[in-house]
């Protein structure tokens, strides 16, 4: 008897064809999601085909490691299954790139290796043959055609995984815990039903459930690309539930998966969708994630490998990097994307250097895979140019301008270049402001110049335990009319509920004016023209430096200040937009991904390898930092340093750390100012020496040069 796997215990065995064929049937399950079962079990049943050698039964038993991949792939090329060769190939180490024969490593230069004899296979297993893929191409084709490379792929690897772990642990993982779609819905509905019979449009609850009656009726309507532009207050959060759970009812579909810019909206959205749905239905899929005992975090943590859960919370950084991913540990989930409902919120946040091959990953998804999009923010960036033709938004929320109208809380004034003691000296006369800049060293010096009682900092080198407690403190001070003063970055503009008297924002771009303006009078409890949202530039600062990613935006604004009055209406952000993609032009794709795709089709030479290595949406490379001034966080260093690594413990430690850019570490590392704590393919802490480098008012300062060594 040939096997395939051997029980860590020795005791157990599982043969190869008793492995190949439930890799078939979980992988043809997974590809019927998108019609294409049969190529899902005829890849499930060859991938292991290489395990029918000598040599690889030795390695059972502790012998060298054997290229098992290989020989099925082979066996599929010969047949003329290349799509299905390149899935095989990869199951274990990655997609490949396409390459030549000349290149050992590559799909093509591994279709030429010799390989130990298998060919016992033939006593158990035939290779199959493929019906026609049902893949309609987008463009040359050649996009398409990766693309469902990657889907196949998913399905492959995640039936491989599936059945090797049920195998492994003798079936005691327990996956599947939780509700069907029409039962989140009836919770939903229950939820939501007496909002809908208010039909005063003179409210702001009345519009909040005229928005959520539009949303049950568009929800029935057909699969496709959807908008739903929602002012800030338009109840954003429920009714794009509210539109998702009818619309996957409607079409039985499979899941709903929110796809978010930054995390601290992520554990904002995830909350009101577990009070609402309940716990077990929902997954965030991001670092910060914190569970409050051992079951959740290893039903949460077999859930992200694969997405096994109805309600997917993740971000921008999740979504997109999988799909252009190689690798089998995130390919693995991006199969469940079929048959989905897609609610991308803050939808002007898709990456802009990817913006292009994002665009054309989610065509594919609502073209081929049964899924329908939804693109929800208030500020609606300008896309329709870079769908095909054949894919066009239909809008949600009725009367996108009268909505607009009705919900703006604020009077929007921009009062043109100032210099900082001007804008200080505003500041100072305020009781409740927020004052949100460009750049962090111009925050922290008006920071200091006003600093005083319920004046506030906030950071991204603040730990997310700090940050949250800060929050706290300035919501609860907003809620009982105490004075309050936050100087920020742009970190406040979206997921925080922040409602102070004026804002003050330096000019960038349009949507982030209006996230801005949307943290003024956001409940609407004063007069609109008593709570302004004030528009400036500063005059220029030698030792002041304009992020490089801010300019052409902050460019661009200032075009649509001098055109429109009101830069925060719908037309003024839909031109600001286009002016804006116009502008960045080629650099809408800046590693020329599509079209690497694309040109690969007459042959099937495509760059997976190579995309996974490029396509990094955050560019800068980070450095973590575990600041261990709490109790709790001085437990967690503790324990890692004497050797312990989870994943529990590694989430757990996240909300003490800070990461921080290349340069500034290399800063404060060069002056003794760090300890490495572990260092691993998955993990990098270093933990503060210098205590007195991070303040409760501040976070951490970075000022340290190389050669200020300390000494202890």
């Amino acid at each position: 008897m040939y096997l395939a796997h051997i029980s860590e215990d020795k005791l157990r065995e599982q043969s190869i064809i008793e492995h190949a064929k439930e890799v078939a049937k979980l992988g043809g399950m997974f590809a019927a999601c998108f019609d294409c079962g049969e190529w899902g079990d005829g890849c499930g049943s060859v991938h292991d085909i290489g395990k029918y050698s000598m040599e690889f039964q030795q390695r059972l038993h502790g012998g060298p490691k054997v290229d098992h991949a290989t020989a099925g792939a082979q066996e599929l090329f010969r047949n003329g299954n290349v799509m299905q060769a390149y899935c095989v190939a990869g199951h274990h180490s990655g997609l490949p790139d396409g390459g030549s024969p000349a290149e050992p490593a590559t799909f093509y230069g591994r279709m030429k290796k010799e390989l130990k004899d298998y060919q016992d296979f033939k006593a158990e297993i035939e290779i199959p043959a493929f019906p026609d893929a049902p893949l309609k191409p987008i463009g040359k084709g050649g996009f398409s055609a990766a693309f469902f490379i990657r889907m196949l792929f998913s399905c492959l690897v995640d039936a491989d995984y599936l059945d090797t772990e049920r195998f492994m642990k003798q079936g005691k993982i327990s996956r599947g815990n939780y509700d069907s779609i029409e039962q989140l819905f009836d919770r939903l509905y229950k939820h939501i039903a007496s909002w809908l019979i208010n039909y005063d449009k003179d409210t702001v609850n009345g519009r909040r459930s005229a928005i959520l009656r539009a949303c049950l009726e568009k929800g029935i309507e057909q699969q496709g690309l959807y908008q739903l532009t929602m002012p800030t207050g338009g109840g954003k959060t429920v009714s794009s539930l509210t539109f998702a759970l009818q619309h996957a009812k409607e079409h039985h579909l499979e899941r709903i998966i929110y796809v978010i810019p930054f995390t601290s909206i992520i554990e904002q959205n995830a909350q009101v969708f577990k009070d609402i749905l309940g716990k077990n239905n929902v997954l965030e899929n991001h670092c910060n994630v914190v569970c409050d005992n051992d079951e959740e975090l290893e039903d949460m943590q077999l859930a992200a490998e694969n997405w096994d859960k109805p309600v997917i919370v993740t971000t921008n950084v999740q979504f997109f990097e999988s799909l252009f991913a190689n690798k089998t540990s995130k390919c693995r989930k991006i199969h469940n994307i079929s048959k989905s409902v897609i609610i991308f919120d803050e939808a002007q946040m898709l990456p802009v250097n990817y913006l292009r091959p994002c665009i054309q990953a989610i065509s594919e998804l609502i073209y081929n895979y049964h899924c329908s999009v939804v693109l929800c923010t208030a500020t609606q960036p300008a896309l329709k140019p870079f769908f095909p033709e054949f894919i066009k938004a239909e809008e949600i929320c009725p009367d996108v301008k009268g909505q607009y109208d009705f919900f703006k809380r604020t009077k929007v004034k921009n009062i043109g270049e100032i210099s900082e003691e001007t804008l200080i000296s505003e500041l100072e006369g305020k009781q409740q402001v927020l004052c949100i800049l460009n750049s962090r060293k111009r925050v922290q010096r008006v920071y200091e110049s006003l600093k005083g009682e319920k004046i506030y900092h906030l950071s991204t080198y603040m730990y997310p335990k700090h940050r949250r407690y800060i929050l706290d403190r300035i919501t609860r001070n907003l809620k009982h009319g105490r004075p309050c003063k936050l100087i920020a970055t742009s970190l406040v503009e979206a997921g925080v509920d922040f409602d102070f008297a004026s804002v003050f924002r330096e000019l960038a771009g349009i949507d982030s004016v209006i996230q801005a303006a949307g943290r003024c009078n956001r409940e609407g409890n004063r007069e609109k023209d008593e709570s302004e949202t004030i528009i400036f530039s500063l005059e220029q600062s030698e030792d002041i430096h304009i992020p490089r990613q801010l300019k052409l935006p902050i460019s661009v604004a200032k075009q649509i200040t001098k055109k429109y009055e009101d830069i925060t209406s719908p037309e003024a952000v839909h031109e600001y937009f286009q002016r804006l993609y116009h502008f960045r032009g080629e650099s809408l794709d800046i590693k020329n991904i599509v079209e690497s795709f694309e040109k690969g089709i007459p042959s099937f030479n495509f760059p997976f390898a190579a995309t996974a290595k490029e396509f990094h949406i955050i560019e800068s490379q980070t450095k973590t930092i575990l600041v261990d001034k709490e109790p709790e966080a001085m437990e967690l260093v503790e324990r890692l340093r004497r050797g312990e690594h989870s994943r529990e413990l590694f989430r757990t430690a996240g909300q003490y750390c800070v990461s921080i850019y290349e340069n500034d570490f290399k800063n404060l590392d060069g002056a003794g100012m760090l300890d490495a704590l572990c260092t691993n393919i998955d993990t990098d802490f270093y933990v503060l020496r210098d205590k007195e480098l991070y303040t409760d008012d501040r976070g951490l300062t970075v000022r340290a040069e190389r050669g200020d060594a300390l000494l202890w």
